[in-house]
């Protein structure tokens, strides 16, 4: 059995200030809607570095001491995607938009009124849940099923 595969890194953040959460309206065809700030991790680049550099871009804003609290991950040919999720509440700049999409701060309680990813709620529950720490999608039968552990 082979013990390497392919693997795709990306990062998540939630920043978040009280009630409200920072959420992008994502403008790309895959996976569009209203989601958290991220990206790519950039070759030999800390997982770290690159949620604060991906937020920074995307936002405008400079995040502090961002905490992993979760892994989202799913097949791809040939290998894997994983998506690192970390969260913030300590920030500093001005907030600003990109080609991504507008950045928007969002109440909690607003959130089903707007056009989110399709998996936002189960994210939000691994950001939200200290007993969660994976997303993971599955596929049987040709079906994606979301399983949260």
């Amino acid at each position: 059995m082979r013990k390497l595969e392919n693997i795709e890194l990306t990062v998540l953040c939630m920043v978040y200030h009280k009630n409200l959460i920072l959420l992008q309206n994502r403008i790309k065809k895959d996976w569009q809607g209203y989601t958290f700030p991220g990206g790519h991790v950039e070759r030999n680049e800390s997982f770290v570095d690159a949620v604060k550099r991906e937020v920074k871009e995307e936002t405008g804003l400079d995040i502090m001491n961002p905490i992993l609290c979760g892994i989202k991950q799913f097949p791809i040919e040939q290998g894997r995607y994983i998506v690192l999720l970390f969260k913030t509440n300590q920030f500093h700049g001005s907030l600003s938009s990109s080609q991504e999409g507008e950045m928007k701060w969002v109440d909690r309680n607003d959130l089903l009124s707007l056009n989110l990813v399709e998996d936002f709620m189960e994210l939000l529950e691994v950001f939200d849940n200290d007993n969660l720490q994976e997303f993971q999608y599955i596929i049987q039968n040709d079906e994606w099923i979301v399983k949260l552990k």
